[in-house]
C-alpha cells in the first residue's frame, strides 16, 4: 500500500552535553520519517533541497532501499534548509542556535504524477497552508495524518483548524495539544481536538511515551527504556514513520489501517523504531539497523507491557 511523506530535508548541526557534536549532518522531518517507515515497506518522499546538498547525504538516503526519492527536488540556485541546536543536560530540552529556511521559504516542491495515487499520506511539520496544498494532490488517500508545532498553532491557527477538517489523524507534543485546545490537561485536550475533525490524536510525551485518543477509545504506551540517549533529534518523526509504515503494511494486507486496534499496535512499532534513532547522531544508527534488531526489541517491548 503506497505511503508518501511530505516535509523537509535539512542539513543539521547538533550539540549535546554528553556525546559531543556533529556538524552538517543529514536531517529533516521527511528524512527521519522515511528512514523509519522504510523498514516496513516502500515510502515516497516529497521535499526540496538546494544544489548545495552534499553527495554524501544522497548516498546516505540510498542506503535505505525502500525510500523512493524521485519526489526529492534539487532546486538550482537555492540553498538547503539548515538548522542547528544544542541539547540541555537532561536531553529533554534544547535551544535552537540558528534556523536558515532557505529553499523551504520558496514555493513547495511539485508532487510527481506517479505519486498521486498514494493511499496513506503523512504531512510532516510545516506551514498548514502548504500541508493543505499537498494533501489536495492525493485524491485516492484512505488515511491522512498531519504533524504540527507551536509556531503554527500560535500564528496560523485558522489554517491549521481548516486542515484538521480534512485529515484523519494529528500527531503533536503534549504541550502543543494543550495549546491548540486551550486546555491544561493532555487527555482533555486530545478529546477536544477530536471535535475539530480528526478521528484520532496521538500526543507525544517524550521519555514518558504517548497517549492515543480515538473516537473508539483511548490508550497509552510507555517509551522504550533506553539506557543510551545520544541525540533525540528526529525521534518524533521516526516515531511517526514507524507508526505509518506499520499501518501501510496493515492496509497492504487487507486490514483496516484506520481502526483503533491497528493504530494502537502501530504506536508500539513507532516507539521501538524511535528508540533506535536516539542511540546515535542523525541517521548513524538507523542506517546500520537490521530487521532482526527491530523484531527482537519489539518482542521485548511487547513482553514488557504484558500484565499477565
Amino acid at each position: 500500500m503506497s505511503l508518501v511523506v511530505t516535509g523537509t530535508v535539512s542539513i543539521d548541526s547538533v550539540y549535546t552535553p554528553h556525546a559531543g557534536h556533529r556538524e552538517h549532518v543529514l536531517g529533516g522531518s521527511c528524512t527521519y520519517f522515511a528512514s523509519a517507515a522504510s523498514f516496513y515497506g516502500p515510502v515516497r518522499m516529497v521535499a526540496v533541497v538546494g544544489d548545495d546538498f552534499p553527495d554524501e547525504h544522497w548516498r546516505t538516503l540510498a542506503r535505505f532501499e525502500s525510500i523512493d526519492t524521485d519526489g526529492l527536488e534539487t532546486r538550482s540556485g537555492a540553498k538547503t534548509f539548515r538548522w542547528g541546536g544544542r541539547y540541555m543536560a537532561d536531553m529533554n530540552h534544547r535551544e535552537t542556535l540558528y534556523t536558515e529556511l532557505n529553499v523551504i521559504a520558496e514555493a513547495p516542491p511539485p508532487v510527481p504524477q506517479e505519486y498521486r495515487d498514494s493511499r496513506l499520506v503523512f504531512l510532516a511539520n510545516t506551514h498548514p497552508g502548504v500541508q493543505a496544498q499537498m494533501l489536495a494532490q492525493f485524491p485516492d488517500r484512505v488515511l491522512a495524518v498531519a504533524d504540527t508545532m507551536d509556531l503554527w498553532i500560535e500564528n496560523e491557527r485558522d489554517g491549521l483548524v481548516r486542515l484538521l477538517k480534512s485529515v484523519d489523524g494529528l500527531v503533536l507534543n503534549y504541550d502543543e495539544a494543550e495549546q491548540l485546545a486551550d486546555v491544561r490537561n493532555t487527555v482533555a485536550a486530545a478529546r477536544k481536538i477530536l471535535t475539530m475533525g480528526p478521528r484520532f490524536v496521538v500526543v507525544k510525551k517524550g521519555e514518558h511515551g504517548c497517549i492515543f485518543v480515538h473516537k473508539e477509545g483511548i490508550a497509552a504506551l510507555p517509551a522504550y527504556p533506553n539506557d543510551t540517549v545520544v541525540d533525540p533529534t528526529g525521534a518524533g518523526d521516526s516515531f511517526a514513520g514507524g507508526m505509518m509504515g506499520h499501518l501501510a503494511r496493515v492496509a497492504a494486507r487487507g486490514g483496516d489501517a484506520t481502526s483503533f486496534d491497528a493504530i494502537r499496535r502501530s504506536l508500539a512499532h513507532g516507539t521501538v523504531i524511535a528508540s533506535f534513532c536516539i542511540e546515535s547522531f542523525a541517521l548513524e544508527r538507523m542506517s546500520a539497523l537490521t530487521q532482526e534488531e527491530i523484531d527482537r526489541r519489539f518482542d521485548e517491548f511487547a513482553h514488557m507491557m504484558r500484565l499477565h
